[in-house]
């Protein structure tokens, strides 16, 4: 009973914690943003957005501070000593609990460029973050699905053009976005549910890495494939908080961005189909990467898993 009071009180000292650094640095992130809006000149903007992703890792460097104070975790990373501010890159990742995007950011956080993620266009009216995600140039995505397009084929195709324009800013400026392949965070339940031939993951959704490649491919210098791993979990976002989780392992693999991962993801079967079987091959790696992690070993069979002809975008949630 004890030792539930005292994670309890870490939990919400945590929280405390990060509620309080946010609005911080949020004072001195909403009055960079309202210059961006006052002068949308080229130069001023790529100024203003040079200062918004230095407040904003600023911030990062302060939860991470906090979060050391409050829990003691044993890390295990490898494969970040060459990382670069000064590249493009796109992050993938194995995804079990938002810890994942807290790990992330604590790694990746000055070794690589500010991290954003494809956001849900209705993320934008989240109090205080979602007007900061805004000035960041986080990329909000308006999906449509299958049903509502066939009741208003005008706008097939809106929401790739939309973000096609979103993405286009990062050409000035050097930046990291992130991408949870299997599109929802991994239980056991939802494994047997897909019936995914993985041991620690679901199956890998394409649609979203693949926009990516087709509107940022010429510009991206690397994939940063990242699997996380947590000896003695699962473990929920709560249990983080309350400092339950007491070792964690990354591992970040740097991979080229070769010519047959760019092309016209959304058009081009055959570029769809080649993009999908690299996605598999991919996941393979990295189910068998996490049981080493986790010390287990295990009789690998991997079937095909994605079909040449799935949706290249309404396969993926956004986050």
């Amino acid at each position: 009973m004890l030792n539930q009071i005292k994670a309890a009180l870490t939990g919400a000292v945590t929280i405390m914690l990060l509620t309080v650094n946010t609005l911080f640095w949020a004072g001195f992130l909403y009055p960079v943003v309202l210059l961006k809006l006052i002068f949308p000149v080229k130069a001023a903007r790529r100024f203003f957005n040079f200062l918004l992703d230095n407040i904003a890792q600023t911030w990062i460097r302060f939860n991470n501070v906090g979060l050391r104070l409050t829990r003691r975790i044993e890390w295990h990373v490898t494969g970040t000593e060459n990382l670069s501010t000064k590249k493009w890159y796109l992050v993938i990742s194995n995804h079990q609990s938002w810890t994942d995007i807290v790990v992330l950011q604590k790694n990746l956080n000055g070794r690589t460029p500010f991290i954003k993620f494809f956001l849900k266009k209705e993320l934008i009216w989240v109090p205080i973050l979602g007007l900061a995600w805004w000035g960041l140039d986080f990329p909000f995505m308006k999906r449509y699905s299958a049903s509502f397009l066939e009741k208003n084929p005008h706008l097939k195709g809106k929401d790739i053009e939309i973000t096609k324009k979103a993405c286009a800013r990062y050409r000035d400026l050097p930046v990291a976005i992130m991408n949870f392949v299997e599109g929802t965070r991994f239980t056991e339940t939802k494994r047997r549910r897909q019936d995914s031939p993985f041991y620690n993951l679901l199956k890998p959704k394409s649609g979203g890495v693949g926009f990516v490649f087709s509107t940022m491919g010429d510009y991206l210098t690397s994939v940063l494939n990242v699997t996380i791993a947590y000896p003695g979990g699962p473990y929920s976002f709560w249990d983080f908080l309350c400092g339950r989780v007491r070792e964690i392992k990354v591992h970040v693999e740097e991979m080229p961005v070769t010519d047959s991962l760019r092309g016209d993801y959304i058009n081009d079967p055959a570029h769809r189909a080649s993009f999908q079987s690299w996605l598999n091959g991919l996941w393979e790696r990295k189910d068998l990467k996490i049981g080493e992690m986790l010390g287990k070993t295990a009789n690998y069979c991997f079937p095909g898993i994605l079909k040449p002809d799935e949706s290249p975008v309404e396969s993926d949630r956004v986050h």
